[in-house]
């Protein structure tokens, strides 16, 4: 079996200083920042809910100015010109790519409005919702602080904090045990709701989550590039799911990003199933998924 190796999506830089008659300063002050570093990262993590991974605030984040214009401009002024507002004058820029934004958009277009599920809030959350007018765009993001930040910024999205159970570091275990604690009918009659035996089950989701069929989910969330991290197993299995539980005609058009990692090809590839892949472009696989009758039947696998 392949050795499962956790890389971060960060690539480090070494930085080389030319010897010179003041090594021993640039030394000296190299282990100066090097400490301070340090010690805000042990400063920041002790403000780390253990089980949750997310930082939290009491307080309302202080928008900049031209944040506060934005944020105002929602009142009576059509969202696409707020988008565009917005990324004109913005200094960060979506994650993606203009080639996987585009694989995403034409899908969007052609089924608008539609069910648009969205997992992980980031500076692309106003675009996506721009893409999809008069449609139900929903977002599902892990940190607090990040949901309170685009709700201030952008009031017009839709948005709720995800509190996930599982860790990077018991991906194999999940991965070959869940036939065992997955599946079979929950009370709810949802295949995801209420199925706390599964870990890999969202089942406490808000109720919106479960009421209606996604036409198009995208996963870019949860974090899931170091071992303590909540990772995007549950994520890819629950999508899996609630593409198979659809209720009513049609497909389930799944996005999932950053497949140059070998957690989420190994996911995608036991419950997104590669017979559905269709296409994809640099970091970006796309699905087209088809309901089944019953399921909750996983016994035989997803593919």
């Amino acid at each position: 079996m392949q050795a499962w190796i956790f890389r971060s999506s960060q690539p480090s830089h070494k930085k080389k200083y030319p010897s010179n008659p003041n090594s021993r300063l640039l030394t000296l002050l190299a282990a100066t920042l090097a400490t301070t570093l340090f010690l805000l990262f042990i400063f920041r993590h002790t403000l780390i809910d253990p089980n949750s991974l997310c930082i939290y605030t009491a307080k309302p984040l202080r928008l900049t100015n031209s944040e506060s214009v934005i944020a105002a401009e929602f009142d009576d002024t059509p969202l696409t010109l707020v988008t565009i507002l917005h990324y004109a004058t913005a200094l960060a820029l979506p994650q993606q790519t203009k080639g996987e934004i585009r694989r995403t958009f034409d899908v969007l277009q052609s089924l608008a409005p539609c069910n648009f599920l969205v997992f992980g809030l980031g500076h692309d959350s106003l675009m996506w919702d721009s893409f999809n007018p008069r449609g139900t765009t929903l977002f599902l993001e892990e940190d607090p602080k990040w949901t309170l930040a685009a709700l201030q910024r952008f009031p017009i999205i839709r948005a709720h904090t995800v509190r996930y159970q599982t860790r990077l570091s018991d991906a194999k275990t999940l991965l070959t045990s869940y036939k065992r604690d997955c599946g079979g009918t929950t009370s709810t009659g949802h295949p995801l709701k209420g199925d706390l035996r599964c870990v890999l089950a969202l089942s406490n989701l808000p109720n919106d989550v479960y009421d209606r069929d996604w036409d198009v989910i995208m996963i870019d969330g949860p974090r899931g590039y170091f071992p303590a991290a909540p990772g995007r197993m549950a994520v890819i299995y629950s999508a899996a799911m609630m593409a198979r539980g659809r209720r009513n005609s049609g497909v389930t058009h799944v996005f999932l990003h950053d497949v140059d990692r070998e957690i989420e090809k190994h996911y995608a590839r036991e419950f997104l199933c590669m017979k559905y892949r269709v296409g994809g472009i640099r970091k970006l696989w796309h699905f087209v998924i088809p309901p089944v009758v019953n399921a909750t039947d996983i016994s035989h696998g997803f593919c």
